[in-house]
Formats: structure tokens, C-alpha cells, sequence
């Protein structure tokens, strides 16, 4: 009894510390799920925010632009279309065309003579006229149920549908094409690394980010800039959030027409018009703030443009740390570029605020300085001896 007891104890403590470890784990995964999508562009560019109350009228839009409506939908969406559109047009057309059948007295169950000669031949019944309808429609002419000349309604319908189905061929297969073609898709070869770090560049305190284009093909006129968003209090007392900051980003060569041929690190220079000016290594985990990154550009295969967006938070901002170099060149003169490195950072020496910096550098510059007095004199005391 006494081993019973003991067992059911050690059970029961057993089951309890797993309980509270599993909800633990799921407070704390809740957590950072939720933290993930309070951004509002995600990693991958995809902008996570929601449109409530919209009036009716300006839903029409949606359908006056039927195109662009059509293009931006999900995939599984716009099959579903697809797949109506020519399944919904023939069965129509079936229909009418055994209602021309009916009308016309074609039909099986009205015993029609030997002389008889009907709308269209060897159509007997709703399926046979599906399938006529399918025939018409996509042109696949098999010869054995053909449009005679005894009825004018058979032929305004012929005419009809194939007017239609063209209409239909043309926006549908263009969808599709359209769709399999937006420069968009381009964009996933087109990758920032997964952090950013603040070092000194040029003797400057700066923000540093690596952008690769993994595609052979260049994108060029490529131009590159960020918005800083953080909820800020005007002096009004209007809180606004999402308010946008500009950031520039430049390479050695400026931020326009980039020579896009391997990956590049791009920098922010930290000065005092500049946002994180204020932020120290201590603080900017702190802060509330996304920066997202914009990389506009053309498509050299296609000449299509098309734009590459990120964001990073305060947690993915890494202070003290510069990214590992990723190109080298070979003994035969060939240049190699090792992704394996693209996301590896290496701790360097950093102040910890763009003030120290500045503070270090004026300590610097007075150091080298000299001042010559021309007013001093200096004036000779004779000490006397008592």
C-alpha cells in the first residue's frame, strides 16, 4: 500500500511539472508568434495589415478593375475561375442548344421522319449536346454532330458561341500567363540577409545591411531606400501610429543604378539626422520601431519592374557586428561568392552610441591642436636670498 501510495505521488508530480513545462512552452511560443505578426511587413515582403469597413460602392471598383481583381488572387482561387468559366460556358451552351433541339421538334421522343432534317445532327438528348457544346466551343470539330442549314436560330447560336469562347480563351489563358509572368515572382531570388548589424564604416558609425541577387541576370536602374515606422506623439498630443521615417541607404557608389552583379552591403550612415542617432547598444532592443527596406528595379530578361521589400525589428538588429566577408577571387582570376557567409556576422570593436563616437573623435581632433598666445610675455622673477 505504502509503494502504491508513493507511486501515484511520484505520477502525480510527474504529470503536474510536465503540465506546467508544456504550458510554459506554449505561453512562450504564443508570445513570439504574436510578436512575428505585429510587424507589418513580413520577411519575405508580404505586408500583414487588414481593411475593415469598407462601403459597398468602393467594392465596386473591385469588379470594374476585373483584371488586376483576377490577377491578385490566390492561385487555388483563380483555377476555381478558370476551371467555371469553361465548364459554366459549355454546360450553358448545351443547354440552349437542346432547347434549339426541342424547339425544333429534333429530338428522339417526338419520332422525327426520315425526311426530317434537324437543327443539328445525331443530337439526341441533353449529354449529346454538352458535348456538342464542348466541340463548338474549343474547336475540336470530330464531324459526326454538325449546324445544317435548315435553322437560323442553330446558326445565330453557332456564331454566338464561338464569339464567346473566344472572349473566354483570351481572358482566361491571359490570366494565367499574366500571372505565371509578374515580376513579383522574380522577386524571390532577390534575398536580404536575416539581420542587421551597426559597425564603423569609413570611420562612420553606420547601419549595415547584405542584399544578393541570386540570378545571373542583372536588375538594373536598381535603386534602394527605407521608411522607419514607430508610433509617435505629435506636439498636438495626436498619437500617429505607423508614421514613416525616411532612411537613406547608400553603397560607395550611391543608392541609384546599382551594379547589382554580386551581393552588396549597403549601409545607413548614423548622424544626427538620422533616427537611431539617439539609440545606444543598450537601448535599441528597447525601442518600437520596423524598418523596412525597399529595392526597386528592372528585370534585364524581361524589362519588367519590380520591387523587393524586408523589414527588421529592434531584436534583429545587432549592435557591435559587421557581416563576414562572402566574395574572393581565385588563383585563375575568377571571382567566388560563398552564400554560406551572406548571414554570419563577426563582433567587432564599436561604440556604443553615436555620441561616444563623436565625442571620440572632436578628443581626436583637439589633440592635434596647437595655440601659440603672441600677447604672452613671460616675465623673469629674480628670486633673493635671505
Amino acid at each position: 500500500m505504502y509503494s502504491l501510495a508513493l507511486s501515484s505521488q511520484i505520477n502525480r508530480y510527474f504529470f503536474c511539472g510536465m503540465f506546467k513545462y508544456l504550458r510554459r512552452r506554449f505561453t512562450r511560443n504564443l508570445t513570439e508568434h504574436n510578436r512575428q505578426r505585429a510587424r507589418l511587413v513580413s520577411k519575405d515582403g508580404r505586408c500583414n495589415i487588414e481593411f475593415g469597413n469598407v462601403k459597398e460602392h468602393s467594392r465596386i471598383g473591385f469588379l470594374v478593375d476585373i483584371w488586376t481583381t483576377v490577377l491578385d488572387l490566390k492561385w487555388r482561387y483563380q483555377m476555381t475561375i478558370f476551371i467555371s468559366a469553361f465548364l459554366g460556358s459549355w454546360f450553358l451552351f448545351g443547354l440552349l442548344w437542346y432547347a434549339v433541339a426541342y424547339m425544333h421538334k429534333d429530338l428522339p421522343e417526338f419520332s422525327p421522319t426520315d425526311t426530317h432534317m434537324p437543327c443539328v445532327q445525331n443530337l439526341n438528348g441533353l449529354t449529346s449536346a454538352f458535348l456538342f457544346s464542348l466541340e463548338t466551343q474549343v474547336t475540336i470539330g470530330y464531324g459526326f454532330r454538325c449546324v445544317t442549314e435548315q435553322c437560323g436560330e442553330a446558326i445565330f447560336l453557332l456564331v454566338t458561341q464561338s464569339i464567346l469562347g473566344v472572349i473566354i480563351n483570351s481572358f482566361m489563358c491571359g490570366a494565367i500567363l499574366a500571372k505565371i509572368s509578374r515580376p513579383k515572382k522574380h522577386a524571390k531570388t532577390i534575398t536580404f540577409s536575416k539581420t542587421a548589424v551597426i559597425s564603423k564604416r569609413g570611420g562612420k558609425l553606420c547601419l549595415l545591411i547584405r542584399v544578393a541577387n541570386l540570378r545571373k541576370s542583372l536588375l538594373i536602374s536598381s535603386h534602394i531606400y527605407g521608411k522607419l515606422l514607430k508610433t509617435t506623439v505629435t506636439l498636438e498630443g495626436e498619437t500617429i501610429i505607423m508614421d514613416q521615417v525616411n532612411i537613406d541607404f547608400i553603397v560607395d557608389a550611391g543608392n541609384e543604378n546599382l551594379f547589382f552583379i554580386s551581393p552588396l552591403t549597403i549601409y545607413h550612415i548614423i548622424d544626427k539626422t538620422s533616427p537611431f542617432y539617439e539609440m545606444s547598444a543598450e537601448t535599441i532592443k528597447q525601442q518600437d520601431f520596423e524598418l523596412v527596406v525597399f529595392l526597386d528595379g528592372t528585370i534585364e530578361a524581361t524589362s519588367a519592374t519590380c520591387q523587393v521589400r524586408t523589414s527588421y525589428i529592434p531584436d534583429e538588429v545587432f549592435w557591435g557586428y559587421r557581416f563576414a566577408p562572402i566574395v574572393s577571387k581565385s588563383k585563375e582570376g575568377k571571382y567566388r561568392v560563398d552564400f554560406s557567409n551572406f548571414g554570419k556576422t563577426v563582433q567587432v570593436d564599436t561604440p556604443h552610441c553615436a555620441h561616444c563616437l563623436q565625442a571620440e573623435r572632436e578628443a581626436k581632433r583637439n589633440e592635434k591642436k596647437a595655440y601659440d598666445n603672441p600677447v604672452f610675455q613671460l616675465n623673469e622673477v629674480n628670486e633673493t636670498k635671505m
